[in-house]
């Protein structure tokens, strides 16, 4: 199965680093240099304090022709409109697309997508790019996926293949519950160690953090009408301890100037509770925090 994987930041170079060792990968650049970089170093991927140095073929994005049998996109939410509009004028439609976007509101983009298998997937890996050929595997985690429209006899292929090279991508049955999981997760680690600067151990660490996770966790699940909060909410817990020395990426794009993903992800609950009539107050303190940052840093 030939795969190719649009995007070339910390999730899309993790990606290619391990699947290469049991796929044909083409990875997609954003610039011509980073494709040419890469092609010249191959893919160092730090693990503690063991490098490898991995082979993988790179192009830039201009030339993604979706002609791979699975195609995984792994760009910001918000890169995602320019690439539909690439990926409607392709000659052929690619025959598998898995998106790994973080928050929800990517998925009304999909529904537009026809003649494709489509699945979305959740990413737990703890991943940061050092440079454009080198990334840090700062913690192992899940990576689920599941089908959002089409049919998932290939997938179950190239899952299974991925166990038997240490890279387990395990499949769910419903997409909505598994990409709201990991929803819950990004929204609150994610604004909150964005605006207080902190790793994301800290906020469970330090007490008022804590309490300030407790309340947004608690208004996320009144939005959302989650089903069986306690346990989310120790799942939550969960993944901040286990990736407690981690710097969100939201905490990383504001550091670096960028814009963030809060539309994906704090926007998307916002519309959810304007469409059931329901207030989001500290919900939407914390968005208007953050677009507050983006302007002040000047995001680019």
């Amino acid at each position: 199965m030939k795969i190719g994987i649009i995007g070339a930041g910390s999730i899309g170079l993790l990606f290619a680093a391990y699947l290469s060792k049991a796929f044909p990968i083409t990875l997609y650049t954003r610039t011509s240099v980073q494709a040419e970089e890469i092609n010249q170093n191959g893919i160092y991927l730090q693990e503690g304090t063991e490098i490898q140095k991995i082979s993988v073929r790179a192009l830039p994005i201009s030339e993604w022709e979706g002609e791979e049998e699975l195609s995984i996109i792994a760009v910001k939410q918000y890169q995602l409109p320019s690439l539909m509009n690439k990926l409607h004028n392709l000659d052929s439609v690619p025959q598998n697309l898995l998106f790994l976007q973080n928050g929800m509101s990517h998925l009304k983009l999909l529904e537009v997508i026809f003649d494709a298998n489509i699945f979305v997937g959740s990413v737990e890996h703890g991943a940061s790019k050092v440079n454009t050929y080198t990334v840090r595997h700062n913690g192992e985690g899940a990576i689920n996926l599941a089908l959002f429209k089409g049919d998932s006899l290939r997938i179950k292929e190239f899952t299974e293949v991925s166990a038997a090279i240490n890279f387990p991508i395990t499949i769910k049955e419903n997409y909505y519950k598994m990409l709201v999981n990991k929803l819950v997760v990004n929204a609150v680690i994610n604004p909150l160690t964005a605006i207080l600067h902190v790793q994301n151990g800290e906020l469970i660490k330090n007490p008022y953090y804590f309490a300030a996770v407790k309340k947004l966790f608690r208004e996320i699940s009144y939005v959302l009408n989650l089903e069986d909060p306690i346990r989310k909410f120790r799942d939550m817990v969960r993944i901040c301890i286990k990736t407690a020395g981690n710097r969100s990426s939201m905490l990383k794009d504001i550091e670096a100037g960028r814009k963030t993903e809060i539309e994906a992800i704090l926007g998307f609950l916002l519309d959810e509770a304007a469409k059931q009539q329901k207030k989001a107050i500290i919900i939407e303190s914390y968005y208007h925090l953050i677009k507050g940052k983006e302007k002040g840093q000047g995001e680019n």
